[in-house]
């Protein structure tokens, strides 16, 4: 990897959609088969109302993070997994005027850099929502503590995802996000 700056804009998901997941699939550690599932999912995602994405380019062009997002619909799938245990803690308002971060994934060679930060940041910060939800593995990952940084705090752990592995964690953030001082 080459220590060049990204920048950090709007990106066309839905054309750039196999780009985005190779970076998921080292990312995540995605099998051919979860990736073409996920294919799916994000250009369904991207129909929805208010969605948006953002990427992180080298000066060459290459995508080397991406973000996405929308409006939380009750509606959708995400939330009527999660709603029984923001229930059970209190927090199921949390489904209600927030902007979901649906993905967020940077590639392992420019994780650590800041485009993370940089993209979530970003897209909340085109918010017309008072805050903000997302799910991440239920573990002390880096990801968890970035996610601490902005303000995200846990609204409900050890949530289980049909066909997911490992349990997940919902966080919650009133937006704008904290910045570093």
């Amino acid at each position: 990897m080459d220590d060049a700056e990204v920048m950090i804009g709007p990106v066309n998901l839905a054309a750039r959609v196999d780009e985005a997941l190779a970076v998921q699939a080292l990312a995540f550690g995605l099998d051919a088969d979860e990736v073409a599932v996920r294919r799916h999912i994000v250009l369904r995602h991207l129909l929805s109302p208010g969605a948006r994405a953002y990427g992180a380019t080298t000066p060459e062009g290459r995508l080397v993070g991406f973000v996405y997002g929308m409006p939380n619909d009750r509606g959708h799938w995400w939330s009527t997994v999660v709603e029984a245990y923001l229930r059970a803690t209190g927090t199921v308002d949390w489904l209600d005027d927030s902007f979901v971060i649906t993905e967020l994934h940077v590639h392992p060679g420019y994780q650590g850099r800041g485009v993370g930060r940089e993209l979530i940041t970003t897209i909340t910060d085109e918010s017309a929502q008072p805050r903000s939800i997302l799910s991440a593995i239920d573990t002390d990952s880096p990801a968890r503590g970035l996610y601490r940084s902005l303000g995200y705090q846990d609204l409900a752990r050890q949530v289980h995802f049909p066909s997911a592995v490992r349990p997940y964690a919902v966080m919650g953030a009133s937006l704008p996000l904290k910045r570093r001082n």
